[in-house]
């Protein structure tokens, strides 16, 4: 099965205490580069993420982005500082007995003097939060995976395309080449005929001769391996793991085979059909630059 490695997936998980989204996306990377962005609350799971992630996700940079929204009146808790209020207590009703004015405190005035009520951040929950950021991160990994699943098998029928015209192209070059074998003969001939002005032509050494161009601009051996690699292709595309490199591997193959044809090449028609060849090959290398 192809993957592209360029992929965007989204969760959101919530409970009583809090709310966590995450997204993830990626784009074409030789192996897994994983950045993940996290709030320092949940700092402790990083390590848990990154081999969650690791699982599903074999190559490409990725980048992980998890917000997390408590719910305040759950994370803060108000207590009241009994010691200090009764001291503002004492103080003030000592001040209004000295003085003689009546003593009016209400316990709203109290609680707006300095360190009465105190607002304290509650120790977070870590079963808790773990409990909704994996709930949070599978969903996202399910359609991330989706998502790269649903893009390779866009590139997946477009290099099975290009299989097919490099097939077809190896096709006429398996057509042309016995010709051009052919017409050396007759050119070689009648150059002769045309030097020596004579009919009485040495067939030995001109089989000879053209044993010898024969092997200096037969493509046979490249046809095979061509084709050969072009069915390896078609078959690693079948297999449900990283596929990337193996096809990238194999691309580096059809490329040396293409350029072997074109050294070779004597001919304008197979040089054409060589150029043609090679032009589509650096198309499928590009594509597969895409797959993880």
């Amino acid at each position: 099965m192809v993957r592209s490695m360029t992929g965007y997936g989204k969760g959101i998980a919530e409970n009583s205490e809090a709310r966590v989204t995450i997204e993830m996306k990626s784009v074409n990377h030789r192996y897994l580069d994983l950045n993940i962005k996290l709030p320092k609350k949940l700092n402790f799971l990083e390590s848990s993420i990154r081999n969650k992630i690791s699982e599903s996700v074999f190559r490409g940079k990725v980048d992980l982005y998890i917000t997390l929204s408590e719910h305040s009146d759950a994370c803060y808790q108000v207590s009241i500082n009994d010691a200090i209020a009764q001291k503002y207590f004492d103080s003030i009703s000592s001040m209004a007995e000295k003085l003689g004015v009546d003593n009016d405190l209400k316990a709203s005035t109290i609680a707006r003097l300095p360190d009465v009520i105190e607002l304290e951040e509650m120790e977070a929950d870590e079963d808790s939060l773990k409990g909704i950021v994996f709930e949070a991160l599978d969903a996202c990994i399910s359609q991330f995976v989706e998502s790269r699943i649903s893009e390779g098998e866009r590139l997946q029928k477009d290099l099975v395309a290009k299989m097919d015209e490099m097939i077809s192209l190896v096709n006429k070059l398996e057509a042309r080449s016995p010709q051009i074998i052919e017409e050396y003969r007759t050119r070689l001939t009648s150059k002769i005929k045309e030097l020596l002005d004579d009919t009485h032509i040495d067939e030995g050494r001109i089989a000879q001769e053209v044993t010898i161009y024969a092997d200096k601009v037969c493509i046979d051996e490249e046809m095979v391996r061509l084709k050969s690699h072009v069915a390896e292709t078609r078959a690693i595309f079948d297999l449900d793991k990283e596929v990337g490199r193996k096809l990238d591997f194999l691309a580096q193959e059809l490329n040396r085979e293409a350029n072997t044809i074109l050294s070779k090449s004597t001919d304008v028609e197979i040089a054409d059909i060589g150029i043609t060849l090679k032009t589509l090959i650096e198309k499928v290398r590009e594509q597969i630059q895409n797959i993880e």
